[in-house]
């Protein structure tokens, strides 16, 4: 009898502790944390481990015990890269086909479709805390009573610190918010080590036994060219080369390491650099750019090495997912669209509590007046400068154009991932093209979240990416093409089949019947022996032209980048 009652007592004490599993069972929980880390404004050659002569160690050790990927794209701009990025969806679909303005259509509002949800909204039901520290940008940036529908903690993050919009200087940024309110930059403030800070913070105080997604999304190196003066004196003397041998130099070492294959050519210098010689014009200046440049690399990666650090410190380096990546290519602007600046004797100081509301400040918080460009040396927050085409053509070694275009030059990045407990072809190389598009579709995947078909009563666009989880195992993704458009510059690409057009300043911005355009102004590389695009055989495959011209319109339409906006 005292056997049977045993029997039946620990029976029920197994159904019942079946039926309410105890909260302390996560503790088992073996999905990874998720950390998505993302610079601004770098070229692909940039870091030392795509071939780079810039100093990331921290990145390097990443990538010497993970993986890089060759082909991976961004959208060749800053806010249509983050609408990508956290949706899961191409830019146009997440409402964001250009910046942060509305231009007529649902595609081109400026602002976060309510049809697409971010990666935050998709993994909270699913157990996971969010956190992000850095920049937002895909929501215009309004002063007095903003519409904060858009901002972080109403779009699936738990805790928030950084900014709303976009550019503006690394020591006073605008649109500066600690979760849903603007506030003042503390006393000595820098954005990169600030944003480093925020994120080690959110992985210290993450105390439950849920995993967690953190977004660091960093402010660095996009100009201004800003950086502390120890961090410049690093690199005194580094570039006294040229940007011609500079460029030469990482073309050699990208061969050696295998990024770039014996029959890729290295584009020639662009038609808007100087060949480098003595007689420079301000050559001072131009080679504090490339030494301030640098810095902010490698400050950005010195956080990233603390945040790894963090990592370890809690024992959660080996089941974590470390993803960096870049917004889009090096950025050629030269800042001479900045305009209608006030005269120096009638600019204000700001107090230390007032908010700054400029893209680029008038006076420094210590009362000095900001300069652009030549008018001050790069590095302190009273300069405001870009180092322009001469030094971004050496960012995107070896490839054709810049941030704005979709040639290579304008849409290749990086792609680290890190991750102990999965990844253990260390070391690798992964040259299947992949996407933004897909960073959402792998968060997914690995929190084991549902993607819903709607949300706070919208119905929501299905994920146009595919998890990169086969990608990591050295298989191939099961896609037809990847799609781009941005400023009327567009392309696809299909397997090693590469179509892709630049808009010139006379269509620009004017026409919407892009589908008017005759099929000479696409151009056709093989990507296996000529990405570097310097051999355009469109003639030699008019039916592969064809195809994939039409296969670039089927898609234009669906994602809303036809018609275009004339505005």
């Amino acid at each position: 009898m005292k056997f049977t009652t045993m029997f039946i007592l620990v029976s029920l004490a197994i159904f019942i502790a079946c039926q309410h599993p105890s909260a302390t069972t996560v503790d088992d929980d073996a999905r990874p944390n998720i950390i998505l880390i993302m610079g601004d404004d770098m070229g692909y050659s940039d870091l030392g481990c795509y071939g780079g002569e810039i100093q990331t160690p921290n990145l390097d050790k990443l990538a010497a015990n993970g993986l890089r990927f060759t082909n991976f794209y961004n959208t060749a701009r800053c806010c249509p890269t983050r609408a990508s990025l956290l949706t899961g969806l191409y830019p146009q679909q997440a409402g964001v086909g250009h910046m942060v303005n509305d231009r007529g259509t649902p595609a081109y509002q400026g602002d976060l479709s309510a049809n697409a949800i971010t990666i935050g909204e998709a993994l909270k039901p699913a157990g996971y805390s969010t956190y992000l520290s850095g920049k937002w940008h895909i929501t215009p940036y309004v002063v007095e009573n903003p519409d904060k529908k858009n901002w972080p903690r109403q779009r699936g993050f738990d805790k928030f610190f950084g900014m709303i919009s976009g550019a503006g200087s690394l020591y006073d940024p605008r649109s500066l918010c600690e979760d849903n309110e603007y506030v003042a930059p503390r006393e000595g403030f820098y954005s990169t080590t600030d944003f480093t800070n925020y994120a080690i913070q959110c992985i210290e105080e993450h105390q439950t036994d849920n995993p967690y997604f953190l977004y660091v999304s960093y402010q660095s190196p996009h100009w201004p060219l800003h950086a502390p003066a120890e961090a410049i004196a690093k690199y005194k003397g580094q570039y006294d080369k040229g940007w011609d041998v500079v460029r030469k130099e990482r073309f050699e070492r990208m061969k050696k390491m295998g990024l770039v294959q014996p029959t890729w050519e290295m584009t020639p210098r662009d038609a808007f650099v100087e060949p480098w010689s003595e007689n420079i014009p301000d050559k001072e200046w131009e080679l504090a750019n490339m030494e301030t440049y640098a810095a902010m690399t490698t400050v950005m990666d010195e956080g990233i090495g603390q945040i790894v650090a963090a990592l370890k410190a809690k024992g959660e380096l080996d089941n974590t997912l470390i993803l960096f990546l870049q917004d889009n290519g090096a950025c050629a602007e030269d800042l001479s669209w900045i305009k209608n600046r006030p005269a120096i004797e009638d600019r204000v100081t700001l107090k230390p509590n007032d908010l700054q509301t400029e893209m680029v400040p008038f006076m420094t918080r210590d009362g000095k007046p900001v300069r652009l460009m030549k008018a001050e040396m790069p590095g302190p927050p009273e300069s405001y400068t870009a180092y322009g085409y001469n030094w971004a053509n050496v960012s995107n070694t070896p490839f054709r154009e810049y941030k704005h275009w979709v040639h290579e030059g304008g849409i290749s990045t990086p792609l680290i991932a890190h991750w102990p407990t999965k990844i253990k072809d260390k070391g690798a190389f992964r040259s299947e093209p992949a996407h933004l598009i897909d960073i959402m579709a792998t968060c997914v995947d690995l929190a084991e979240a549902d993607y819903p078909k709607t949300y706070k009563n919208n119905e929501i666009i299905p994920l146009a990416g595919k998890s990169l989880l086969p990608v990591f195992d050295n298989k191939n993704l099961d896609r037809k093409a990847i799609y781009w458009e941005h400023e009327g510059n567009r392309a696809v690409r299909m397997g090693k089949w590469k179509l892709v057009s630049k808009v010139d300043k006379k269509h620009a911005f004017v026409w919407d019947k892009i589908e008017e355009l005759p099929l000479e102004e696409w151009e056709l590389f093989d990507m296996e022996k000529d990405r570097t695009e310097m051999h355009d055989i469109a003639t030699e495959h008019p039916g592969k032209v064809k195809e994939m011209a039409q296969m670039w319109m089927d898609w234009a339409k669906k994602a809303g980048a036809l018609p275009r906006p004339l505005s």
